[in-house]
């Protein structure tokens, strides 16, 4: 177990942290060498991404006002962080003299990130839904989290071409770009309409509840202050358009929520980096689920991290599917390919 953790870690250095977070790649290199840290870890349930699980459970404790000389090298507690050689043994001993706080979240908390930035390649993606099937869409989202990427629709957006897409006027403004390919800009022109919105998961959270939003802030990275600011910005938006949340297994629920969505609307079944969670089993019983409601109506499924990393468009009917596929993207939207001409 122990040195699955350590790979783990490594892996997350070298995958995910570098050139992102430092701070985190630094710490994940030196706990996959440590064992008390590395025991502490095994705390987590099976299925949770334990570098994000632990790093997040001590953001969230120094977010909560933990006193602890530890919170000098967090960019997101202080103007002017320390970085020196002493950063792993002050988070070893911030881990250990809060080890009995640290397990309880490994065991009773999950990785919810909310990324509201991914909504950057998702509106072209609804934009070009729209265009083809010129009605309202209606949104299923699964793994929703707290529904941020449910508003896409009411977002500013900027492809770092000077020009400023979707809503303008919103506070919440995602700036990301096209890393290869062409992204059609016709696309951008208009906000399509949206008549019905749900998203489900094992565990919604409520950010209008203090606790639940502080760990959905403490998910995101240190370093990354416009992650934080669009997070802040769009909980607000949320408290200003309530959405219907439902929390329960979304792959078994689908069908269900499938069958109350407008027949005068285009249903659209998204999930962005949550299908690399589910079992082999889940994923296969998922597809079954879109082509069963592709019998009486048309379907698109958008989905990445399920068969690969890669964004995909699939669009259902009578069982059929015909299949998009646009490129890889970033995990937290900074980036995204657009390799076909839909």
């Amino acid at each position: 177990m122990k040195n699955f953790l350590a790979d783990t870690f490594r892996n997350f250095a070298e995958k995910e942290c570098e050139g992102s977070s430092p701070l985190y790649q630094e710490l994940s290199l030196k706990i996959a060498e440590d064992e008390d840290i590395l025991e502490l870890c095994a705390e987590a349930e099976k299925g949770q991404p334990v570098p994000n699980l632990l790093f997040g459970g001590v953001h969230y404790l120094l977010l909560k006002g933990a006193d602890h000389e530890l919170k000098d090298y967090y960019p997101s507690l202080v103007e002017y962080p320390r970085r020196d050689y002493s950063l792993f043994q002050v988070f070893k001993d911030f881990c250990l003299e809060n080890e009995g706080e640290i397990k309880e979240i490994l065991k009773n908390n999950i990785v919810q990130t909310n990324e509201v930035r991914r909504c950057a390649y998702l509106f072209p993606v609804f934009s070009y839904i729209y265009e083809q099937t010129q009605k309202p869409l209606s949104l299923i989202e699964i793994g929703t989290s707290a529904g941020l990427q449910l508003l896409w629709d009411q977002y500013a957006y900027s492809y770092g071409t000077g020009e400023t897409y979707g809503k303008k006027d919103s506070a919440v403004h995602l700036e990301s770009k096209v890393r290869e390919g062409i992204m059609p800009e016709h696309l951008l022109n208009d906000v399509p309409p949206v008549a019905e919105r749900t998203g489900v998961d094992l565990n919604i959270v409520d950010v209008t509840v203090t606790e639940e939003k502080l760990w959905l802030e403490a998910l995101i990275w240190p370093e990354h202050a416009d992650r934080r600011r669009n997070f802040l910005r769009a909980a607000r938006k949320l408290q200003q358009h309530p959405l219907t949340l439902l929390e329960g297994d979304g792959v078994s629920l689908l069908p269900e929520i499938a069958s109350t969505m407008s027949d005068d609307s285009t249903l659209c079944i998204f999930h962005t980096h949550v299908a690399n969670q589910l079992p082999e089993e889940e994923k296969n019983r998922l597809e079954e689920y879109v082509k069963e409601i592709s019998e009486q109506r048309q379907v698109f499924h958008i989905y990445n991290n399920m068969l690969d990393r890669r964004l995909h468009v699939d669009h259902v009917l009578k069982g059929e599917a015909t299949t998009y596929t646009l490129g890889d993207t970033d995990g937290h939207g900074r980036w995204f390919d657009w390799k076909i001409y839909l």
